[in-house]
Protein backbone atom coordinates (compact mmCIF):
# COMPACT_ATOMS: atom_id res chain seq x y z
CA UNK A 1 0.00 0.00 0.00
CA UNK A 2 1.24 3.46 -0.44
CA UNK A 3 0.88 6.66 2.03
CA UNK A 4 -0.08 9.99 0.46
CA UNK A 5 2.81 12.07 0.72
CA UNK A 6 0.70 15.02 2.82
CA UNK A 7 2.08 17.57 1.16
CA UNK A 8 2.04 21.22 2.04
CA UNK A 9 -0.68 22.86 0.50
CA UNK A 10 1.28 26.22 0.53
CA UNK A 11 3.62 26.62 -2.33
CA UNK A 12 5.87 29.12 -0.91
CA UNK A 13 5.46 32.18 1.14
CA UNK A 14 6.22 35.90 1.07
CA UNK A 15 5.98 37.24 4.37
CA UNK A 16 2.12 37.07 5.49
CA UNK A 17 1.49 36.30 0.93
CA UNK A 18 1.15 32.45 0.97
CA UNK A 19 1.25 30.80 -2.95
CA UNK A 20 -1.07 27.48 -2.35
CA UNK A 21 -0.23 24.84 -4.54
CA UNK A 22 -4.17 24.62 -5.76
CA UNK A 23 -3.99 28.04 -6.95
CA UNK A 24 -0.57 27.33 -8.94
CA UNK A 25 -2.48 24.55 -10.80
CA UNK A 26 -5.49 26.73 -11.41
CA UNK A 27 -2.73 29.03 -13.35
CA UNK A 28 -1.09 26.04 -14.88
CA UNK A 29 -4.72 25.23 -16.62
CA UNK A 30 -5.03 28.90 -17.66
CA UNK A 31 -1.71 28.69 -19.38
CA UNK A 32 -1.68 25.87 -21.22
CA UNK A 33 -5.38 26.71 -22.57
CA UNK A 34 -3.61 29.83 -23.91
CA UNK A 35 -1.04 28.11 -25.39
CA UNK A 36 -3.46 25.13 -26.48
CA UNK A 37 -5.69 26.96 -27.55
CA UNK A 38 -2.65 29.44 -29.89
CA UNK A 39 -1.59 25.72 -31.06
CA UNK A 40 -5.29 25.22 -32.41
CA UNK A 41 -6.00 28.41 -34.15
CA UNK A 42 -3.02 27.92 -36.41
CA UNK A 43 -3.54 24.03 -37.04
CA UNK A 44 -7.03 23.57 -37.03
CA UNK A 45 -9.56 23.77 -39.75
CA UNK A 46 -9.47 27.18 -40.55
CA UNK A 47 -10.09 28.31 -37.46
CA UNK A 48 -10.20 32.65 -37.53
CA UNK A 49 -8.86 32.90 -33.87
CA UNK A 50 -5.78 35.21 -33.28
CA UNK A 51 -3.74 35.68 -29.99
CA UNK A 52 -5.90 38.54 -28.83
CA UNK A 53 -9.41 37.00 -29.25
CA UNK A 54 -7.69 33.99 -27.48
CA UNK A 55 -6.41 36.51 -24.41
CA UNK A 56 -9.64 38.39 -23.91
CA UNK A 57 -11.91 34.38 -24.72
CA UNK A 58 -9.35 33.16 -21.57
CA UNK A 59 -10.29 36.28 -19.47
CA UNK A 60 -14.06 35.68 -19.54
CA UNK A 61 -13.01 31.95 -18.57
CA UNK A 62 -11.37 32.64 -16.22
CA UNK A 63 -13.90 34.55 -14.68
CA UNK A 64 -16.85 31.39 -15.22
CA UNK A 65 -14.60 29.23 -13.89
CA UNK A 66 -13.88 30.98 -10.61
CA UNK A 67 -17.08 31.95 -9.90
CA UNK A 68 -19.14 29.45 -11.03
CA UNK A 69 -17.31 26.93 -9.88
CA UNK A 70 -17.77 27.96 -6.37
CA UNK A 71 -21.00 28.77 -6.77
CA UNK A 72 -21.78 25.18 -7.64
CA UNK A 73 -20.20 24.00 -4.47
CA UNK A 74 -21.87 26.11 -2.47
CA UNK A 75 -25.18 25.31 -3.89
CA UNK A 76 -25.03 21.63 -5.19
CA UNK A 77 -22.58 19.98 -2.43
CA UNK A 78 -22.65 21.77 0.62
CA UNK A 79 -24.88 24.33 1.01
CA UNK A 80 -25.81 24.05 4.77
CA UNK A 81 -22.03 24.56 5.49
CA UNK A 82 -21.88 27.41 3.58
CA UNK A 83 -24.71 29.19 4.19
CA UNK A 84 -24.04 28.67 8.19
CA UNK A 85 -20.61 30.31 7.43
CA UNK A 86 -20.79 32.27 4.31
CA UNK A 87 -17.50 34.35 5.04
CA UNK A 88 -15.73 30.85 3.68
CA UNK A 89 -17.51 31.27 0.36
CA UNK A 90 -15.16 33.62 -0.24
CA UNK A 91 -11.90 31.41 0.90
CA UNK A 92 -11.46 29.65 -2.89
CA UNK A 93 -7.77 29.22 -1.95
CA UNK A 94 -9.05 26.22 0.79
CA UNK A 95 -10.14 24.41 -2.49
CA UNK A 96 -13.83 23.56 -3.10
CA UNK A 97 -14.55 23.95 -6.63
CA UNK A 98 -17.00 22.08 -8.84
CA UNK A 99 -16.75 21.10 -11.95
CA UNK A 100 -20.69 21.25 -12.51
CA UNK A 101 -20.71 24.83 -11.35
CA UNK A 102 -17.86 25.97 -13.53
CA UNK A 103 -19.38 24.54 -16.28
CA UNK A 104 -22.63 26.56 -15.95
CA UNK A 105 -19.86 29.29 -15.29
CA UNK A 106 -18.01 29.26 -18.38
CA UNK A 107 -20.98 28.44 -20.45
CA UNK A 108 -22.55 31.73 -19.31
CA UNK A 109 -19.07 33.66 -20.07
CA UNK A 110 -18.64 32.35 -23.18
CA UNK A 111 -22.27 33.21 -24.21
CA UNK A 112 -21.00 36.86 -22.62
CA UNK A 113 -18.34 36.81 -24.88
CA UNK A 114 -20.03 36.04 -27.91
CA UNK A 115 -22.10 38.87 -27.27
CA UNK A 116 -19.53 41.14 -27.46
CA UNK A 117 -17.30 39.87 -29.97
CA UNK A 118 -19.87 38.84 -32.77
CA UNK A 119 -19.33 34.78 -32.47
CA UNK A 120 -21.78 32.16 -32.38
CA UNK A 121 -22.31 30.33 -29.17
CA UNK A 122 -21.47 26.42 -30.67
CA UNK A 123 -18.20 28.13 -32.44
CA UNK A 124 -17.31 29.10 -29.14
CA UNK A 125 -17.53 25.96 -27.33
CA UNK A 126 -16.38 23.90 -30.00
CA UNK A 127 -12.92 25.51 -30.44
CA UNK A 128 -12.74 25.77 -26.51
CA UNK A 129 -13.69 22.12 -25.91
CA UNK A 130 -10.57 20.39 -26.66
CA UNK A 131 -8.22 22.65 -23.91
CA UNK A 132 -11.06 21.98 -20.93
CA UNK A 133 -9.39 18.60 -19.92
CA UNK A 134 -6.47 20.05 -19.37
CA UNK A 135 -7.82 21.94 -16.99
CA UNK A 136 -9.53 18.99 -15.39
CA UNK A 137 -6.13 16.94 -14.90
CA UNK A 138 -4.34 20.18 -12.95
CA UNK A 139 -7.48 20.41 -10.82
CA UNK A 140 -7.42 16.95 -10.02
CA UNK A 141 -3.57 16.99 -9.00
CA UNK A 142 -4.25 19.89 -6.65
CA UNK A 143 -7.16 17.83 -5.20
CA UNK A 144 -4.46 15.26 -4.90
CA UNK A 145 -2.04 17.59 -3.42
CA UNK A 146 -4.62 18.85 -0.59
CA UNK A 147 -5.94 14.85 0.02
CA UNK A 148 -9.15 16.17 -0.51
CA UNK A 149 -11.95 14.07 -2.37
CA UNK A 150 -10.23 11.25 -1.69
CA UNK A 151 -11.57 7.50 -2.65
CA UNK A 152 -13.63 5.03 -1.67
CA UNK A 153 -12.15 2.00 0.50
CA UNK A 154 -11.23 -0.72 -1.52
CA UNK A 155 -11.90 -4.39 -0.93
CA UNK A 156 -9.71 -6.93 -0.65
CA UNK A 157 -7.60 -8.04 -2.60
CA UNK A 158 -6.12 -5.02 -2.54
CA UNK A 159 -4.52 -3.17 -5.80
CA UNK A 160 -0.75 -2.67 -5.61
CA UNK A 161 -1.89 1.37 -5.94
CA UNK A 162 -4.28 1.15 -2.54
CA UNK A 163 -3.34 4.48 -0.90
CA UNK A 164 -3.94 5.72 3.07
CA UNK A 165 -4.72 9.32 3.56
CA UNK A 166 -3.54 9.66 7.04
CA UNK A 167 -6.04 13.07 7.47
CA UNK A 168 -8.77 10.54 7.07
CA UNK A 169 -8.34 7.34 9.03
CA UNK A 170 -6.19 4.21 7.83
CA UNK A 171 -8.19 2.55 5.67
CA UNK A 172 -6.96 1.72 2.06
CA UNK A 173 -8.54 4.09 -0.83
CA UNK A 174 -8.14 4.40 -4.21
CA UNK A 175 -6.64 7.26 -5.10
CA UNK A 176 -9.49 8.38 -7.40
CA UNK A 177 -8.37 12.22 -7.92
CA UNK A 178 -5.65 10.12 -9.89
CA UNK A 179 -8.29 8.32 -11.30
CA UNK A 180 -10.17 11.31 -12.57
CA UNK A 181 -6.67 13.24 -13.85
CA UNK A 182 -5.81 10.21 -15.95
CA UNK A 183 -9.52 9.62 -17.25
CA UNK A 184 -11.34 13.26 -17.72
CA UNK A 185 -7.84 14.68 -17.76
CA UNK A 186 -5.50 13.20 -20.07
CA UNK A 187 -7.75 10.69 -21.65
CA UNK A 188 -10.10 12.60 -23.15
CA UNK A 189 -7.81 15.56 -23.70
CA UNK A 190 -6.06 12.89 -26.42
CA UNK A 191 -9.48 11.38 -27.57
CA UNK A 192 -11.32 15.50 -28.21
CA UNK A 193 -7.70 16.49 -29.40
CA UNK A 194 -7.66 13.97 -32.18
CA UNK A 195 -11.50 14.47 -32.69
CA UNK A 196 -10.81 17.94 -33.26
CA UNK A 197 -8.23 17.79 -35.59
CA UNK A 198 -10.33 17.50 -38.60
CA UNK A 199 -13.07 19.64 -39.55
CA UNK A 200 -16.28 18.14 -38.01
CA UNK A 201 -19.69 19.70 -38.49
CA UNK A 202 -21.28 22.71 -35.46
CA UNK A 203 -22.28 21.43 -32.21
CA UNK A 204 -20.35 18.22 -32.50
CA UNK A 205 -16.90 18.98 -30.90
CA UNK A 206 -19.41 20.25 -27.84
CA UNK A 207 -20.63 17.26 -27.88
CA UNK A 208 -17.96 14.56 -27.99
CA UNK A 209 -16.99 16.59 -24.88
CA UNK A 210 -20.18 16.80 -23.08
CA UNK A 211 -20.49 12.82 -23.48
CA UNK A 212 -17.37 12.03 -23.00
CA UNK A 213 -16.82 13.81 -19.94
CA UNK A 214 -20.36 12.58 -18.77
CA UNK A 215 -19.48 9.12 -19.40
CA UNK A 216 -15.67 9.30 -17.23
CA UNK A 217 -17.24 11.04 -14.54
CA UNK A 218 -19.81 8.27 -14.17
CA UNK A 219 -17.96 5.63 -13.58
CA UNK A 220 -14.94 7.41 -11.31
CA UNK A 221 -17.97 8.29 -9.08
CA UNK A 222 -18.25 4.90 -8.04
CA UNK A 223 -14.42 4.77 -6.95
CA UNK A 224 -14.61 8.20 -5.28
CA UNK A 225 -16.48 8.91 -1.90
CA UNK A 226 -19.34 10.18 -2.60
CA UNK A 227 -19.90 13.93 -1.70
CA UNK A 228 -23.74 14.27 -0.11
CA UNK A 229 -24.93 17.09 -2.35
CA UNK A 230 -28.27 17.90 -2.90
CA UNK A 231 -29.29 15.07 -5.29
CA UNK A 232 -27.78 12.42 -3.08
CA UNK A 233 -31.16 11.51 -1.51
CA UNK A 234 -32.79 10.42 -5.41
CA UNK A 235 -32.24 6.95 -5.15
CA UNK A 236 -30.68 4.04 -7.64
CA UNK A 237 -27.42 5.14 -5.29
CA UNK A 238 -26.25 7.51 -7.63
CA UNK A 239 -23.95 10.99 -6.11
CA UNK A 240 -24.98 14.15 -6.77
CA UNK A 241 -22.32 14.33 -9.24
CA UNK A 242 -23.67 11.06 -11.35
CA UNK A 243 -27.02 12.68 -11.66
CA UNK A 244 -25.28 15.82 -13.03
CA UNK A 245 -23.57 13.59 -15.57
CA UNK A 246 -26.61 12.00 -16.72
CA UNK A 247 -28.02 15.50 -18.43
CA UNK A 248 -24.67 16.25 -19.39
CA UNK A 249 -24.75 12.52 -21.42
CA UNK A 250 -28.00 13.00 -23.28
CA UNK A 251 -27.25 16.91 -23.75
CA UNK A 252 -23.97 15.77 -25.61
CA UNK A 253 -25.55 12.93 -27.29
CA UNK A 254 -28.02 15.11 -29.01
CA UNK A 255 -25.83 17.70 -30.18
CA UNK A 256 -23.88 15.44 -32.10
CA UNK A 257 -26.67 13.72 -33.21
CA UNK A 258 -28.17 17.04 -34.39
CA UNK A 259 -24.85 17.65 -35.91
CA UNK A 260 -24.62 14.73 -37.79
CA UNK A 261 -28.45 14.44 -38.93
CA UNK A 262 -27.80 18.23 -40.28
CA UNK A 263 -24.69 16.66 -42.29
CA UNK A 264 -26.19 14.70 -43.75
CA UNK A 265 -29.56 16.96 -44.61
CA UNK A 266 -28.84 18.03 -48.18
CA UNK A 267 -31.53 20.76 -47.72
CA UNK A 268 -29.83 22.77 -44.57
CA UNK A 269 -26.45 24.22 -44.90
CA UNK A 270 -24.01 23.44 -42.26
CA UNK A 271 -20.53 24.96 -40.78
CA UNK A 272 -17.74 22.67 -40.49
CA UNK A 273 -16.33 23.12 -36.79
CA UNK A 274 -13.56 26.18 -37.37
CA UNK A 275 -14.77 27.52 -40.99
CA UNK A 276 -15.85 30.63 -41.88
CA UNK A 277 -18.78 29.90 -44.30
CA UNK A 278 -21.85 27.49 -44.44
CA UNK A 279 -21.24 24.43 -46.94
CA UNK A 280 -23.55 22.12 -48.49
CA UNK A 281 -22.89 18.25 -48.18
Amino acid sequence: MLIHPQFNPVAFSFGPFSVRWYGLTYLFAFICFALLARLRARRGPGADWNGQSIDDLLFYGVLGVIFGARLGEVLFFRPDYYFAHPLEILMVWHGGMSFHGGFIGVLVAMWLYGRRHGRGFWEITDFIAPMVPVGLFAGRIGNFINAELWGRPMSEPLLPWAMIYRQVDNLPRHPSQLYQAAGEGLLLFALLWWYSSSPRPLRAVSGFFLAGYGILRFGAEFFRNPDPGIFSSLGLGLTTAQWLCVPMFLAGAGLLARAYYKRHDNTAPILETGGDLPKKT
